[in-house]
């Protein structure tokens, strides 16, 4: 059975080649249902990629003229570091798939002698089961936009003591430390940078409203650690050039 992905890529590289398609064509050249079609489309959509329809039942999709594609651009080392990153995280997680469908969907964007480069990873590579604790990429995800965003994420936290409490915090970095993945913010009730763990966060979402960015007061995460959690003040500029 033909997947999502593979679908998805088929009905991109029809409306590639220019022109207005009706419903009825793409489903016969895809060989599936108009429904499915439709739907695709809205998943091109979501992917950022223009896709017009006139509305009516004749609807025809078009690829908005102008659109650029970027190409991917990888040399085969770069191929073969990314499948090798892909499988570790493979191996670590073997019962969450984003990992090996990624892979999968990067393995079909390559030309035909990358593709080979990234099988002959694939195969000649061994990844030990040495994982970190399991961690939700959804979460991830979440932590990701709010960095990016400069927003803030309100959660519920179990800490070591089995205490739970909500929290209001502005997320400043996720990290692997241990084998355990943490996220270091600012945390607003507190008033003070606090480290949490991911797996002890629940009901993670983004929360709306303005609000000035906080600097984080160290240079690195490791600086920050390595001061006791900021008890340690950083370094003066004095101390620095001793």
């Amino acid at each position: 059975m033909d997947s999502p992905s593979n679908r998805t890529l088929r009905l991109l590289s029809l409306l590639q080649t220019g022109g207005e398609w009706s419903v009825a064509a793409l489903a016969e050249r895809l060989d599936v249902s108009q429904r499915t079609v439709r739907r695709d489309t809205q998943r091109l959509r979501k992917l950022g990629y223009d896709v017009q329809s006139r509305p009516g039942p004749g609807a025809e999709y078009q690829l908005r003229p102008g659109t650029k594609i970027p190409p991917l651009l990888l040399g085969a080392d770069e191929v073969a570091t990314i499948i090798t990153s892909l499988l570790v995280l493979e191996t670590w997680a073997p019962d969450d798939p984003s990992a090996s469908v990624a892979r999968s969907k990067l393995e079909q964007t390559l030309p035909p002698a990358l593709r080979r480069r990234a099988a002959a990873t694939a195969i000649s590579t061994q990844i030990l089961h040495e994982p970190p604790a399991p961690v939700d990429w959804a979460l991830v995800g979440i932590l990701s936009d709010a960095v990016a965003q400069g927003a803030r994420v309100g959660f519920d936290y179990t800490d070591q003591r089995e205490q739970q409490s909500a929290r209001v915090v502005e997320p400043h970095r996720h990290f692997l430390r241990n084998r355990q993945w943490y996220v270091v913010g600012f945390d607003i009730d507190r008033g003070d940078w606090r480290l949490f763990r991911l797996d002890r966060m629940q009901s993670t979402s983004i929360l709306s409203g303005a609000h000035s960015s906080r600097e984080f007061p160290f240079a690195s995460i490791e600086s920050w650690l390595a001061s006791d959690f900021g008890r340690i003040g950083p370094p003066t500029d004095e101390a620095k050039n001793r």
